[in-house]
């Protein structure tokens, strides 16, 4: 096999602005082919530390009436590469999960597996870079390769590719994929309130040191030396007959696009009827030809006016400036029974939004693998993104989530989960569904999570919104990877990200970004346009806040009377018996009964969590009535059973039944005139061999005829204490 090593040693401190410097930190990424899976098209394995990824690419050229190239990427986290069984009943890898199918959004093109994690570096990077290679090794033909890297932000030090520990402290977590030339193709982060000039900072250095992996990428293709195989031949339009639909539809598709009276659906009902009617006549004129030759050539004059529109004549088939948002209203309190619901219209996209509170043990619990990879065993913010098929006028099944609607979902949550208080009490869910749709919705969703998070009080730390920035661009006719011209579109719409170039979504607050996604349609962006990008999302996402702030500006004093609460109850180790029950009873009961969930917080004190007051004032009722003492006050040292009592200081009390305190029968140990503090002499007869707790008794040191206790300076006090079974190792006879 042939193997290609890169070390990046990080050791230039170049001062950067604000005094911050590149962190120097030795790393390895090493890239290697020609072992494993040899019958696949491509192979690669990429390492870095003890984290490998392999990567594999298949390609089969299949004749079929398609106007695309169909792309699935797997990967897949397999247990054994943490160490861990899988502990769901068959013991073994199921479904995909989240993350997974994430990662693969996050790839684009390939299948990846993770043989092995080393629990300090993050695999999805390395799956970029195992899939750019599995592809350059490969006969497969394609315009890469491509390099990637993640950017980090910690102790305000911009460090490449950060292990799992920084980037527990960093404040960026920026996966930028870059092609050659420093042309950018993906970008995807999430990040603490980063301001921009540090964002855009980190996105230059990641740019350059994804230069040095596609240098090694391509030294590794040349070693293996494999020919690329001619591309299969896809539907484009043919000439002649693009001509002849140029003159025939032209002008018609043209007084579409600038009559700005249409929406969403009357505009594609208009386009829709021109294209039948020149379909028919192409049939005429060209009896022979395939029927996808027509559509293709009808799509490639129709994308052509449109964009020459905006390139040439700055126009949007809105009426829109360049620049321009959409009309924008919120609604909020749509149902009172809900904890918090809010509506969110810009132009035709409406989402509606609902959050539901619910205790800290409904959040989300991470499987074994995420869980070794990024520390984080649960969470308890999550955002469920909902793009049902009425939305857009189609007919389709209502089921469980796709990939599209997981990854918009996200993105929605990484702009959000820096406002959300980490102290919050609750588990907070909220679900963006999507009611209308024309253009980008996950924005829109992110805009009303925000009100709907604050109608019920949540304590966010900042107001966050979102906003979807467009390319259309025009390649250098002598060399197609250069850009001669271009136009940013703020806001766009469904046909113009379907016509355009690029579709880059940020979110932050008014301080800075929060979340970033951007995919790259074209070969490549420069540097450049990105930064532009950056600079009108930025403008576009203040004038969204203010608009925001004028239907609620801030979270609510006081919560919905109908919404639900936690308080801590304190209950005293000699009572937490009974507040308990037999093998968890009264637990159980107070649950099943008034629906509240009781967690232990520590020795004393359990969190109550109630849906609504109501249930909360049941379950303090039913607490106080099982805890309740008819004789003694709740502080008591005293058990209904016997007295505590401890052998020696500093350990723990034991339990004095009862029927060893006196030779009368008694039913409390108040009868007796025992009081706290006081001293007794006990017996011990060492440990019942059926359940090992502690045997002592009084009565046998008194006669049959004794009621009165005797005091001795030198015996033991009555403590309190859980009854637990702790003593000497050696017997004691008599104390």
């Amino acid at each position: 096999g042939f193997t290609s090593r890169l070390c990046c040693h990080l050791s230039d401190r170049g001062h950067l602005e604000s005094a911050r410097v590149l962190r120097p930190r030795a790393s390895k990424l090493e890239i290697s082919t020609g072992k494993l899976a040899r019958f696949a098209d491509g192979s690669s394995v990429v390492q870095l530390g003890e984290t490998s990824v392999m990567v594999t690419a298949v390609s089969k050229s299949k004749p079929t009436a398609s106007q695309f190239m169909p792309l699935v990427v797997d990967y897949r986290q397999k247990s054994a590469a943490a160490g861990r069984i899988p502990t769901n009943y068959l013991r073994r890898e199921l479904g995909t999960t989240d993350v997974e199918i994430l990662t693969s959004r996050l790839i684009g093109d390939t299948s990846a597996s993770l043989p092995s994690v080393d629990g300090v570096n993050n695999p999805d990077v390395l799956a970029i870079n195992g899939a750019s290679a599995a592809l350059a090794v490969s006969d497969i033909p394609w315009n890469g390769p491509v390099g990637a890297v993640r950017m980090g932000i910690v102790d305000g030090e911009f460090v490449v590719n950060p292990t799992r520990r920084e980037m527990a402290s960093s404040t960026l977590n920026l996966v930028v994929a870059s092609a050659p030339l420093s042309q950018i193709v993906m970008m995807e982060a999430a990040a603490e309130n980063v301001l921009q000039q540090d964002f855009c900072h980190a996105v230059k250095v990641g740019v350059k040191h994804a230069q040095q992996v596609i240098l090694a990428i391509q030294q590794l293709a040349r070693e293996h030396g494999v020919e690329k195989r001619t591309p299969a031949k896809l539907f484009t339009a043919v000439p002649e007959m693009a001509e002849t639909t140029r003159q025939l539809a032209a002008e018609k598709i043209y007084a579409v696009f600038t009559d700005y009276s249409h929406d969403k659906v009357s505009r594609d009902e208009a386009i829709n009827k021109i294209r039948l009617d020149t379909e028919e006549q192409l049939k005429e004129k060209y009896p022979k030809a395939e029927p996808y030759d027509g559509i293709e050539a009808f799509n490639a004059v129709s994308k052509e006016i449109f964009r020459n529109l905006v390139l040439n004549e700055y126009k949007r088939c809105d009426g829109r400036d360049l620049t321009s948002l959409r009309d924008i209203s919120c609604e909020v309190d749509l149902f009172e029974p809900l904890h918090g619901s809010a509506l969110f219209q810009r132009g035709q996209t409406q989402v509606f939004c609902t959050v539901t509170f619910d205790s800290i043990e409904s959040s989300i619990k991470t499987d074994l693998v995420t869980s070794a990879l990024s520390g984080v065993k649960e969470k308890n913010f999550m955002l469920h993104y909902e793009f049902p098929p009425y939305a857009t006028n189609e007919i389709g099944k209502l089921g469980g989530t796709n990939r599209r609607e997981l990854g918009h979902g996200a993105l929605a949550e990484k702009g959000l989960k820096p406002v959300i208080p980490k102290d919050f009490p609750f588990t907070v869910r909220v679900t963006s569904e999507v009611l209308e749709s024309n253009g980008y919705c996950n924005k829109p969703g992110l805009c009303d999570t925000v009100e709907v998070l604050w109608v019920p009080g949540v304590p966010i730390s900042a107001p966050v919104a979102g906003v979807a920035i467009g390319l259309v661009s025009k390649a250098n006719p002598e060399k197609q990877s250069e850009i001669q011209d271009y136009r940013l579109l703020t806001d766009i719409l469904g046909i113009e990200d379907y016509n355009g170039d690029m579709d880059f979504k940020m979110a932050g607050t008014s301080k800075g970004i929060t979340a970033l996604q951007a995919d790259v349609k074209i070969p490549g962006i420069p540097l450049k346009i990105v930064m532009e990008a950056i600079q009108q999302a930025t403008v576009a996402k203040k004038e969204i806040l203010g608009i925001m702030n004028k239907t609620i500006a801030k979270p609510r004093a006081k919560r919905k009377e109908n919404g639900p609460v936690v308080e801590t109850v304190r209950v005293p180790i000699s009572r937490r018996a009974r507040f308990v029950g037999p093998g968890g009873y009264n637990l159980r009961k107070l649950q099943v009964e008034t629906g509240v969930t009781i967690s232990q917080v520590d020795e004393e004190t359990f969190s109550v969590f109630a849906p609504t007051p109501g249930a909360m004032s049941e379950a303090q009722e039913f607490i106080r009535e099982i805890c309740k003492d008819d004789v003694m006050p709740p502080l008591s040292f005293y058990r209904d059973a016997g007295v505590m009592v401890k052998l020696y200081p500093n350990m723990s009390a034991v339990l004095l039944h009862n029927s060893q305190l006196d030779h009368k029968r008694i039913k409390h140990p108040s009868a007796l005139g025992l009081e706290v503090g006081q001293q007794i002499q006990v017996k011990y007869f060492g440990r019942d061999p059926t359940d090992g707790r502690m045997r002592l008794s009084r009565k046998v040191l008194q006669s049959p005829a004794a009621t009165v206790v005797r005091t001795l300076s030198d015996k033991h006090s009555i403590a309190m204490g859980t009854g637990s079974n702790q003593a000497a190792d050696t017997p004691i006879n008599r104390i």
